[in-house]
C-alpha cells in the first residue's frame, strides 16, 4: 500500500511561509555553518528553491550583510542583470526604504552596444549602471559576463558597488566567475560556489536582506 500523503490545514500565506521556515530550521539542526542574519538569508534560499545543498555553498565576504543592510537603508539602487531578477524583487520589499530596482537589458542602447561589441546585453548593461550615483547593489544571477564585466571595471578604477549579490548559473564560466569574485577583499559580495545560482536565488537575497532591515526597524520601535 502506498504511504498515505499528508496535507497540512494551511492555507494562509504566512502561516505557509512560517510553516516552511520552521521546517528548514528542523532539517538543518544545530550547528548550522551560519548562524544571525547569515542564516536568514540561506534559510531564504533554501525556501526559494528547496535545495538543502545551499548551506556548504553560499559565501559571504566579511562585513556583506551589514553593507547590504546599510546600503538599502540608504535608498540603494538595486541592479539587476536580467528582467527575471528584477521581477524576483518586489517593491513592496524596498519602497519603504526608497529603493529602486533596475534593469538596462533592454535599452536600445545597450542593446546596440553588445551588438557593435559582439558581446551580452548583460555585460554591456552593467556600464549603463555603473554611470548611476550610488549606492549600488548588483545582482547578478544568470549573465557571468556581467560579473566578470563589472570585475574587470572595478579594477580599472570604477567605485565598487556597495555590495555584489554574483550567483550566474550554469556551465560556461558561472563557477569560475565566481570563483574570482571569493578573492575579492576590496568590496563586500555574497555568492554561491559552483554551477549554482539563478535569478530567484539573487533575488531572494536581497529579499532576505529587505526583511532583516524591516525586522530591525521594528525591534527599534
Amino acid at each position: 500500500m502506498p504511504e498515505t500523503t499528508r496535507i497540512l490545514p494551511i492555507t494562509a500565506p504566512e502561516a505557509i511561509e512560517a510553516a516552511s521556515l520552521a521546517i528548514i530550521d528542523a532539517e538543518v539542526p544545530e550547528p548550522r555553518p551560519f548562524s544571525g542574519p547569515h542564516w536568514a538569508i540561506v534559510r531564504r534560499l533554501i525556501h526559494t528553491t528547496a535545495d538543502f545543498e545551499l548551506p556548504s555553498l553560499v559565501r559571504f565576504s566579511d562585513g556583506a550583510v551589514e553593507a547590504g543592510l546599510t546600503a538599502l537603508d540608504q535608498g540603494a539602487t538595486i541592479i539587476t542583470d536580467t528582467e527575471m531578477a528584477r521581477c524576483a524583487i518586489p517593491p513592496r520589499r524596498l519602497e519603504p526604504f526608497g529603493c529602486t530596482v533596475r534593469c538596462f537589458m533592454n535599452e536600445p542602447a545597450v542593446v546596440a552596444a553588445a551588438k557593435a561589441a559582439n558581446s551580452t546585453r548583460a555585460a554591456l548593461a552593467v556600464d549603463f549602471a555603473l554611470d548611476l550615483p550610488g549606492p549600488l547593489i548588483f545582482v547578478i544571477g544568470n549573465a557571468p559576463t556581467a560579473l566578470l564585466r563589472l570585475l574587470k571595471r572595478i579594477d580599472g578604477g570604477t567605485p565598487a558597488p556597495a555590495l555584489v549579490i554574483g550567483m550566474p548559473v550554469g556551465f560556461v564560466n558561472a563557477a569560475e566567475s565566481k570563483a574570482l569574485l571569493q578573492t575579492r577583499a576590496d568590496f563586500p559580495w555574497i555568492t554561491i560556489k559552483g554551477r549554482k545560482g539563478g535569478s530567484a536565488l539573487a533575488g531572494a537575497t536581497v529579499n532576505a536582506l529587505a526583511i532583516l532591515l524591516r525586522e530591525a526597524g521594528e525591534e527599534k520601535a
